[in-house]
C-alpha cells in the first residue's frame, strides 16, 4: 500500500475535493482509552488512518484511564487491539510511527492532579512532537462521567482556543442525556466548556458509506428526486436488527433500553436523511438545517398505544443455539420491564409526505443482523393484465442496505419467460464491495478523520438532538404509565406480535430483511 503524500505536500492541490485530506499537527486524547469502545472501534481507526497517509508526522494519542499503567503497558494493549480490529494490511512499520507518538495518563476523573498533568503533557507534546497545541478530546466513558470531565477540562483550560491559542474539540457518544431535559442540561454544560462549533456528538451510523450514498443517491441522479414524495412512496421502513443481547451491558442497557439506544439518535437519524430536502450545499451548516427541519416535522400518531410497540426477549433458539431470556442475563432484574425491541409508526408533517407513515423498527436477539432502509412505493394505478398475470406481483422497492452486506436493491415487475404474460417481482442488486475496488473505512475511521480536520457534515447538532428526544419523551412516558411490560418474543423471532399487528392495523406488513 502505497502512503498518501502528508499535508502541505506540494504535489497536493488542496482544491481537489478528491483527494483526502491530511488534519494538521494534533493530539487525540481518548478518556476511558482502555474500555471496549476504545480498543474495538478508536484505537484501530487511528492505525487505518496512519496506514492510509491520512494522519499529519505531528499526531499523538493520548490515552487517559482509571490502569496503573506506563506509556509501554499501555502502547503494547494499544498494538493487540490495532493488530485485531485493523480493516487494512498490518505493517510493522505503520505501528512504529503510531506507538512514537503514543502516551499514557493515569488518573480518575474527578482527580485533579491527573489533568493538571494532562493539561501540561497537552503543553509540552507541541515541544516535543511539534503537535501546535491542537488536540482533539473522546469522551469514551458512561454518559453520567460526562460533566464531571467537562467541569475538569474547563477548571485547567484545556477546552479553551483563547487560552491554548490552538483548536480544542470534543467528542461526545451517544445516548447523549436520557430525556430531553437531560441533554439541554448537558447541551448548555458542552457549550459552557468548549465553543459550539467544536463539540461533535458521534452517531457511527453516521460514517457509514451506505448511509452516505443515500444522499448521493437522491441528489446526484435524476431518477429517483421527482418521485420522492407522497405521489408516489406508499411508506417507508427503517429496520436495525441485531441477534445480539445485550453482550455484558446490563447496568447500561436496564437504563436505557432499545428506544433510548437506538430509535432516539440512530433511526430518527436515517429517516431524518431519508425525509429532507436537497440542501443548498453539502456543508456541515446546510445540511444540519434540512435534517432539523424533518425531526421539527416528526409527528406521532394519535393512537400511540396502537403505535408505539415495546418487546423483550424471551429465551429461544438463534442460529442452532438455545439463548436465554433477556431477564435471564446477568445483572438483569427478574421483573425488568426494559424493552429491547421498539417499533413506532411517525408521519412527517410537509407537503413532500403527507400521508406516508414511516415505521421504525429496532431489537435484539433477532433472527439476523440487519440495518436497511426500505422505501415501499405505491402499486400502479392501473394494470392491463389479467389479474391472475399479477397475483405475485407487489410493491416497487428500493432497499438501501446498511449493513451487513452494503448496497442497494430495488424490486420491480418483470415478464416470466414464456408464452403467457406473467408478470411478477425481481430484484436488481448493487453491493458495494463488487462495484468498487476501494476498502470502504470503517465509521470510526471516518468520523475521527472528520473530527481532526473540523468538518461536522456527519455530527448532530443541539437542535437535532433536542428535537428526537421532543419525539421519543412521550413514548417513554407511556411506557412507563401503562400495568404490563414489554411483550415477550422468542429469541430467533422478528419481534413481539404487536409488531406485526401495528402494520397489519394499517393494511401493510414489514418487509422480510
Amino acid at each position: 500500500m502505497t502512503l498518501l503524500p502528508p499535508a502541505g505536500n506540494p504535489l497536493r492541490d488542496p482544491r481537489d475535493r478528491r483527494l483526502p485530506r491530511v488534519p494538521p499537527p494534533c493530539a487525540l486524547v481518548v478518556f476511558g482509552a482502555t474500555g471496549d469502545l476504545s480498543r474495538k472501534k478508536l484505537i484501530p481507526a487511528v492505525y487505518d488512518l496512519a496506514n492510509r497517509g491520512l494522519l499529519p508526522p505531528g499526531f499523538v494519542l493520548v490515552g487517559f484511564a482509571r490502569r496503573d499503567w506506563g506509556d509501554g503497558e499501555f502502547e503494547h494493549m494499544a498494538r493487540e487491539a490495532a493488530k485485531r480490529g485493523a480493516r487494512t494490511e498490518w505493517r510493522e512499520e505503520v505501528w512504529h510511527r503510531v506507538a512514537e507518538g503514543t502516551k499514557f495518563l493515569p488518573g480518575s476523573f474527578d482527580d485533579d492532579a491527573a489533568f493538571d498533568k494532562l493539561a501540561q503533557l497537552l503543553k509540552d507534546l507541541d515541544l516535543t512532537h511539534g503537535t501546535g497545541g491542537n488536540a482533539a478530546f473522546y469522551l469514551s466513558i458512561p454518559p453520567s462521567a460526562f460533566p464531571t470531565v467537562l467541569r475538569q477540562m474547563a477548571r485547567t483550560g484545556m477546552a479553551d482556543n483563547h487560552v491554548t491559542k490552538s483548536w480544542r474539540r470534543v467528542v461526545v457518544e451517544k445516548p447523549f442525556g436520557h430525556d430531553l431535559q437531560s441533554a439541554i442540561e448537558l447541551n448548555r454544560l458542552v457549550d459552557e466548556v468548549f465553543t459550539a462549533k467544536d463539540v461533535f456528538r458521534i452517531d457511527h451510523y453516521l460514517g457509514k458509506e451506505t448511509v452516505q450514498n443515500l444522499l448521493a443517491l437522491r441528489f446526484a441522479n435524476e431518477l429517483f428526486e421527482p418521485i420522492w414524495n407522497s405521489n408516489h412512496i406508499d411508506s417507508v421502513q427503517v429496520t436495525m436488527a441485531e441477534d445480539v443481547g445485550i453482550s455484558g451491558r446490563a447496568a447500561f442497557y436496564e437504563q436505557t433500553g432499545a428506544a433510548r439506544d437506538v430509535l432516539q439518535n440512530h433511526l430518527l437519524q436515517l429517516l431524518a436523511l431519508t425525509a429532507m430536502d436537497e440542501p443548498v450545499n453539502f456543508d456541515a451548516e446546510s445540511l444540519r438545517t434540512e435534517k432539523v427541519k424533518v425531526l421539527g416535522a416528526v409527528q406521532l400518531p394519535k393512537d400511540l398505544r396502537h403505535y408505539a410497540v415495546r418487546g423483550q426477549y424471551d429465551q429461544g433458539w438463534l442460529a442452532g443455539e438455545r439463548v436465554r431470556a433477556y431477564r435471564a442475563e446477568e445483572g438483569v432484574a427478574p421483573d425488568s420491564r426494559t424493552e429491547t425491541f421498539a417499533a413506532v409508526r411517525f408521519e412527517v408533517d410537509t407537503r413532500r409526505w403527507a400521508g406516508v407513515p414511516f415505521y421504525l423498527r429496532t431489537g435484539k436477539r433477532l433472527p439476523r443482523r440487519v440495518t436497511e432502509i426500505a422505501v415501499i412505493f405505491k402499486k400502479a394505478p392501473h394494470l392491463p393484465f389479467a389479474q391472475t398475470d399479477t397475483e405475485e406481483l407487489g410493491n416497487n422497492q428500493l432497499v438501501v442496505r446498511v449493513q451487513p452486506d452494503e448496497g442497494l436493491t430495488l424490486r420491480f415487475g418483470s415478464k416470466v419467460p414464456g408464452s403467457t404474460m406473467e408478470v411478477r417481482d425481481v430484484a436488481m442488486d448493487f453491493l458495494y464491495g463488487e462495484a468498487f475496488t476501494e476498502n470502504s473505512p470503517e465509521a470510526y475511521e471516518r468520523l475521527l478523520l472528520d473530527v481532526l480536520l473540523g468538518d461536522a457534515s456527519l455530527f448532530p447538532a443541539n437542535e437535532e438532538v433536542e428535537q428526537s428526544w421532543r419525539v421519543i419523551d412521550p413514548i417513554e412516558q407511556l411506557w412507563a404509565s401503562l400495568p404490563d411490560g414489554p411483550e415477550l418474543y422468542r429469541a430467533g423471532e422478528w419481534g413481539p406480535k404487536g409488531g406485526f399487528e401495528m402494520l397489519a392495523r394499517d393494511g401493510r406488513a414489514w418487509r422480510r430483511p
